[in-house]
This record gives structure tokens, sequence and C-alpha cells, in this order.
């Protein structure tokens, strides 16, 4: 069965470039898919998704700069820090019509952020 979702649509001309570019990059895109329905640390992604730490942590500032995951952290018994990231969007929908760009974002409603 195929669910129809409403997303919120992009105006401005630069976000939908900057959208674009993180949608051709491979491992932003898996990194917001493997953060879609629950969050996961920078090591998780690591290992979970084979992406190079430091890679991982780029595009995830990246990400997060573009509004496109969220951050919480939290203190662990040992005391040392720790954070996870969650996609704050399901799914970014593109199209190319008549010499005009559309883009609508569906939000993620697992996100229980405040």
């Amino acid at each position: 069965m195929q669910v129809l979702l409403k997303g919120k649509p992009v105006q401005e001309e630069t976000t939908k470039d900057v959208l674009l570019e993180i949608l051709a990059d491979k491992y932003s895109r898996t990194i917001l898919e493997s953060t879609m329905d629950m969050p996961k640390s920078a090591i998780d992604l690591t290992n979970d998704c084979g992406i190079p730490i430091s890679t991982t942590y780029r595009r995830v500032q990246m990400l997060h700069r573009h509004k496109l995951l969220g951050i919480s952290g939290s203190i662990s018994q040992d005391g040392k820090k720790y954070f996870l990231y969650k996609s704050k969007v399901k799914s970014i929908m593109t199209c190319f019509n008549n010499g005009s760009l559309e883009v609508e974002i569906v939000l993620n409603s697992t996100l229980t952020e405040s």
C-alpha cells in the first residue's frame, strides 16, 4: 500500500540548492536514513553505515547546520559526554517541472525533541 505524504514546500532557491547538494551526497543520505527511527551516536553511525568517523562528524555538523538533523546530549555514568543524532525529516521530494524546481520536506513525526 502506498502512503501519500504531504510535505512542506521550500520556497527559497538557495535552500533548494543546499538540499539538492545534500541529497547528492551518499553519506548524508545514509545518515538521515539511519537516524529516522531512532537516535544514534557518531560511533553507531560509523559502525552501522561504514562511514569513516571524521566524515561522520563533518556530515553530522553540516546536516545539523541546515536543520535536517537534531542533536541531543547527555552524560554517561562514567562522566563522559555523548551526543545522539536524529533526522528531523522523513523525506525530501523534488520535482523539476517546466524549468521550475519544486522541493517539499516531510517532517519526521517520530521526532520527540522540543
